[in-house]
């Protein structure tokens, strides 16, 4: 297809896409004033605030754990399913066929056939790959398997309202989330263009009765069941340091509360800010926080995908909104050697947010979403090892590179970026 043609089906896309958008949002207000920078991480009221104002208490006694890639991530998760004495509840977007979906159905069904209440919620837009026989042998084992808003002409009102939550919680004490999906990118260990770098975390604590939570809402919602009882609410005992919270967003409720838990951070960010992110599309208001912080002296790195990424549409509409942070002395970096799928903050070395979520308005404000947010300088420390050894592989964006691209690219970019509302 020419250029002049592209253009203009991008534009006529666009539009199209902006009337659905228009069409099946919720219409609820959008945040659209800017938080004023009142006091910083590791205040007590910014604790209050983030723990109050926003989400769920922030609990004690926690421990959590950063996983590399699916070398260290699916064995970890097998080991806690297989280990299961009570009850499994799984739920995430991306489960497809393939060895490790096979893996994974045999360890869920061996589980069930000896007894454990196995809950497997499925998105369906996101596991439309997912073999069927092989949901059934799941469900003949006694796994129970729903999928989360499947198709039908009665509700395609909620199309764009997808669970993007990756949640593993065994016996109501071992959590697991981050962004990785069952298939065969997320196996190995980055090692080439097939497979695809990631982070998962393994969580112990009372926190995790807030994992459980987050997970039993969708499942109530789509099956209209209460799970509920000690064998998934079981009485946890502080096992680490960790301060935790586990934030969680929807669109039928809360919608805006991921959005404003980053921007309610980044706004009391006073040293550093790095966001490790898949598909980084910010918003007028992100873009408008970063900058403010930028202006007060704060570090800010961005690291999102470079040339490997499974949707080009999402890194055009990305680079056309980096020249304000560029400017501002923001530092974007793109990772070269394979999809590159984190998703993580870190504010100040003290707060860390993980899980499921995105810098883009598909996370704040389609997806249901989740994310554990760990207040701890030593987890902290961590990631920003894991963030440093990714810099390594990145390559640094210049304001004058982005400035100096080829003026169809750009043209390609701004239009595509009208469609960022439902990227």
């Amino acid at each position: 297809m020419s250029e002049p043609m592209w253009i203009f089906v991008s534009v006529v896309l666009a539009l199209a896409v902006a009337l659905l958008y228009v069409n099946l949002s919720a219409g609820e207000k959008r945040v659209s004033h800017e938080i004023p920078h009142l006091y910083p991480v590791g205040d007590p009221q910014f604790f209050r605030a983030m723990g109050m104002l926003l989400g769920p208490d922030i609990v004690g006694g926690n421990r959590a754990q950063a996983l590399v890639n699916g070398d260290q991530i699916f064995p970890a998760m097998l080991e806690a399913i297989r280990g299961a004495r009570g009850t499994i509840l799984f739920e995430t977007f991306i489960y497809w066929s393939g060895e490790i979906g096979d893996t994974f159905a045999q360890a869920l069904s061996e589980r069930a056939r000896a007894g454990v209440k196995v809950h497997v919620l499925l998105d369906w837009v996101g596991s439309i790959k997912v073999d069927r026989r092989m949901l059934d042998r799941m469900k003949e084992a006694g796994v129970e398997v729903h999928m989360f808003h499947p198709m039908r002409w009665y509700n395609l009102g909620r199309i764009n309202n997808r669970t993007h939550r990756k949640l593993l919680i065994v016996d109501g004490r071992t959590g697991f989330t981050g962004g990785v999906g069952i298939a065969p990118p997320w196996t190995g260990d980055a090692q080439d263009e097939e497979h695809w770098r990631d982070c998962h975390f393994r969580i112990e604590g009372p926190v995790v009765a807030q994992m459980q939570s987050v997970m039993l809402s969708n499942w109530s919602k789509t099956t209209g069941v209460i799970l509920h009882g000690p064998d998934y609410f079981p009485e946890l005992e502080p096992v680490g340091e960790q301060r935790a919270q586990m934030f969680h967003s929807s669109p039928s409720g809360g919608s805006e509360s991921m959005q404003l838990m980053y921007l309610v951070a980044i706004t009391a960010a006073v040293k550093t800010i790095d966001i490790a992110s898949a598909y980084f599309v910010p918003d007028d208001m992100t873009r408008l926080a970063l900058v403010a912080a930028l202006k007060r002296g704060v570090r800010v790195r961005v690291i999102t995908p470079g040339r490997h990424i499974d949707t080009q549409t999402v890194r055009h509409a990305s680079r056309a909104l980096w020249g304000e942070l560029l400017e501002a002395g923001a530092e974007i970096h793109v990772y070269q050697p394979t999809m590159y799928h984190c998703k993580i903050v870190i504010a100040d070395g003290l707060l860390s947010s993980v899980g499921s979520t995105n810098f883009d308005p598909r996370s704040f404000h389609l997806n249901d979403e989740a994310n554990l947010n760990v207040y701890d300088t030593a987890f902290a420390a961590r990631l920003a090892e894991v963030f440093e050894a990714d810099l390594r592989h990145c390559r640094r964006v210049t304001l004058q590179e982005w400035r100096s691209r080829p003026p169809l690219e750009k043209a390609r970019e701004r239009l595509t970026a009208l469609l960022a509302p439902v990227l």
